[in-house]
């Protein structure tokens, strides 16, 4: 499985996604899934199975598969939550 953490450029706010991702990951000890970067320009629904975002770029996104869409990228309680639940729906928790 693999996890695309997406924002407007692909630099700063989808890796820092991306290094949240990883660590929220490795705290459920989950160590089979890849995560990713990218900007909202170049991704495509094949990139990955579920994508990540903010909020303000949803609209943008509703053409990819799984959406898993926050309301602070920074708030790692809601991204765990929300993973967890996205995660679970897939068979993998």
């Amino acid at each position: 499985m693999k996890i695309m953490a997406v924002c407007g450029s692909g630099l700063g706010s989808s890796f820092m996604l991306e290094m949240n991702i990883n660590g929220v990951l490795k705290e459920m000890g989950i160590t089979d899934i890849t995560v990713e970067h990218t900007d909202l320009g170049s991704v495509t629904p094949d990139m990955a199975d579920i994508f990540v975002a903010s909020l303000d770029l949803a609209d943008g996104m509703r053409a990819l598969p799984e959406l898993l869409i926050l309301n602070n990228i920074i708030d790692k309680v809601e991204l765990k939550t929300k993973l967890t639940e996205m995660l679970t729906k897939h068979g993998k928790i």
